[in-house]
């Protein structure tokens, strides 16, 4: 009997999903940053017009570094979760490449390994 791979789509299922999770984090991450960066830029706007002291930036100024850090770190760390979901989707589709079959009167030919590629002969090193 002759058979056709067939996906894993339980498997893609969960990658597309992992995906998708990872790119909502940075996007949550990104937008938490615009807010931090915004919070900061009234903090300053305060300072200019006598409101805080310059310990007060100082302290914040440390706060807001540190949480930048942070929070571009965890970007990062979600950016490769995606490309390394976005891989396995690749591998798991690439994996599916059609097998050619072909229909002849004494029944089905093809499916087989086909042609073996040759590797390329090295020089002995002495």
């Amino acid at each position: 009997m002759v058979s056709v791979r067939m996906m894993n789509e339980e498997l893609f299922a969960k990658t597309i999903k992992e995906f998708n999770v990872a790119g909502e984090l940075v996007r949550a991450r990104q937008e938490e940053k615009q807010g931090l960066l915004d919070e900061f830029d009234k903090e300053c706007k305060r300072f200019f017009f006598g409101k805080i002291s310059r310990r007060a930036l100082q302290s914040s100024v440390n706060k807001t570094n540190k949480e930048l850090v942070r929070l571009d770190g965890e970007i990062r760390q979600n950016m490769a979760k995606a490309r390394n979901a976005g891989t396995r989707a690749m591998h798991t589709i690439s994996a599916q490449a059609p097998v050619a079959f072909r229909a002849t009167l004494s029944g089905i030919n093809g499916g087989g390994a086909g042609k073996s590629k040759k590797g390329k002969a090295r020089k002995k090193r002495r």
